[in-house]
C-alpha cells in the first residue's frame, strides 16, 4: 500500500469513528490514535525518510494537509461536544427557585460539654489552671503514687483496664496530680478534665466517663478552704440557695477524706425522689491531700499542705438537666441532644 493509499484510508477511518463519538474522552482517545506522538498520522511523517528524495514535497504536503484537516474535524466536534456537555450540566444543577428550601437546623452542645464549659469557667474564675494529662497510664501514677501500692485493698475498689502489666486506661484523673507536683513547687492550682476508664456498665456508670480532678497546694491550707471553695462551686452549679456538707469517707490519696453532698436544689432539702427523701445528694469526693503523695512528688510535707476533689461531669449533667439513664449521655440521640439548644 503506497502513500496515497493509506492517506485514504486514514481519513475513512476518522470519518467512521467521528460519527460513534459522544463525549469528549472518547475524541481525547481518538486524538491519541491519529495525532499523538505514535499516533497514525504521526507514524507516516516519521516515515518519510524512506520515500524517494524527489517525492518527498509531493507527500509532505499530502501528509500536512491530512494532519490540518483532522485537527479542524476534531476541533469542530470537540467545540460542538463541549456545548451539549454545558447544557446537560446546567439541567443537572438547575435549581427550581419556587420549591421550599431545605431548612439546616442548628447543632447544640452536648451535656457533657456544657457541664465541662461551666465548670472550667467557674474553677477558672478561682484561679485554677487547666492540665490534660494522658488517658494511657502506667501504674505508677495512677496507683502507686497516689499511696495505693500493688497490695493495698484499695485497688479492689476500681475495676481496670490493663494494656500491659504495668500500662492502664486511666481509671481516674488523680494521676495528673503526681504529674505535676512532680514537676512543679508550690503554689500548685490545677483543674484536671479528662475520660478515664472502669468496668462498670449500668444505669448510672459506664465504662468510659468523663471526671474533672482539682488540686491547691500551698502554705496553710485547710479543709475550711475546700469547704468554703466547694460552697462556691455548688451555688453556681445548682442555684444560690444550695448548701454543702461534709461526710467522713476514704480515699488511699487524702486524709482526711471526704464525700461532698449538696442541699437538694429540687425540693429544697425537704425530700423527694431526686435526693431519695434525704434531702441531700451526693455530688463527689475530696480530701485534705495525704502527706504520704506529697513527699513522694519531693514537696515538704511539713511546710506546705493542699486539698483535692474529683467529680464526674456526667454525674453533674444528669442532676442538673434531671437526666435518669446515663446511657442517653453515649447514644448521640438527636431527640436527646435537641433539648439542650438555648
Amino acid at each position: 500500500m503506497n502513500v496515497q493509499e493509506k492517506i485514504k484510508k486514514i481519513e475513512e477511518q476518522i470519518e467512521a469513528a467521528v460519527a460513534d463519538v459522544k463525549s469528549s474522552k472518547t475524541l481525547l482517545d481518538l486524538k491519541l490514535r491519529f495525532l499523538g506522538k505514535t499516533g497514525e498520522i504521526s507514524a507516516l511523517l516519521k516515515n518519510m525518510r524512506d520515500i524517494p528524495p524527489e517525492q518527498r514535497p509531493q507527500m509532505g504536503k499530502l501528509l500536512n494537509a491530512l494532519r490540518q484537516w483532522t485537527e479542524e474535524k476534531f476541533d469542530k466536534l470537540e467545540s460542538g461536544l463541549k456545548q451539549l456537555e454545558l447544557k446537560a450540566r446546567y439541567s443537572q444543577e438547575k435549581i427550581d427557585v419556587t420549591m421550599p428550601a431545605n431548612i439546616t437546623e442548628d447543632g447544640a452542645y452536648h451535656p457533657n460539654t456544657l457541664i465541662r464549659n461551666e465548670l472550667i469557667s467557674i474553677f477558672s474564675g478561682m484561679g485554677f489552671e487547666i492540665f490534660e494529662g494522658p488517658e494511657i497510664e502506667n501504674d505508677y501514677y495512677n496507683f502507686t503514687a497516689l499511696n495505693t501500692p500493688k497490695d493495698h485493698p484499695a485497688r479492689d475498689m476500681q475495676d481496670t483496664f490493663y494494656l500491659a502489666e504495668d500500662l492502664l486506661l486511666r481509671t481516674q484523673t488523680s494521676a495528673g496530680q503526681i504529674r505535676v507536683m512532680e514537676k512543679k513547687q508550690p503554689p500548685i492550682k490545677i483543674l484536671s478534665p479528662g475520660k478515664v476508664y472502669r468496668s462498670d456498665d449500668d444505669a448510672t456508670h459506664s465504662p468510659m466517663f468523663s471526671q474533672m480532678e482539682g488540686l491547691v497546694v500551698d502554705k496553710g491550707i485547710t479543709l475550711c478552704d475546700l469547704k468554703g471553695m466547694l460552697d462556691e462551686f455548688a451555688r453556681k452549679i445548682f442555684g444560690g440557695a444550695v448548701k454543702t456538707r461534709l461526710r467522713p469517707s476514704y480515699f488511699p490519696f487524702t486524709e482526711p477524706s471526704v464525700e461532698v453532698d449538696v442541699s437538694c436544689f429540687e425540693c429544697g432539702g425537704n425530700g423527694c425522689r431526686l435526693c431519695k427523701g434525704t434531702g441531700w445528694i451526693e455530688v463527689l469526693g475530696a480530701g485534705m491531700v495525704n502527706r504520704h503523695v506529697l513527699e513522694g512528688c519531693g514537696i515538704d510535707a511539713d511546710e506546705y499542705t493542699g486539698f483535692a476533689f474529683g467529680m464526674g461531669i456526667e454525674r453533674i449533667a444528669m442532676l442538673k438537666y434531671g437526666i435518669n439513664n446515663m446511657k442517653l449521655l453515649f447514644e448521640g440521640d438527636t431527640r436527646f441532644l435537641k433539648q439542650f439548644k438555648d
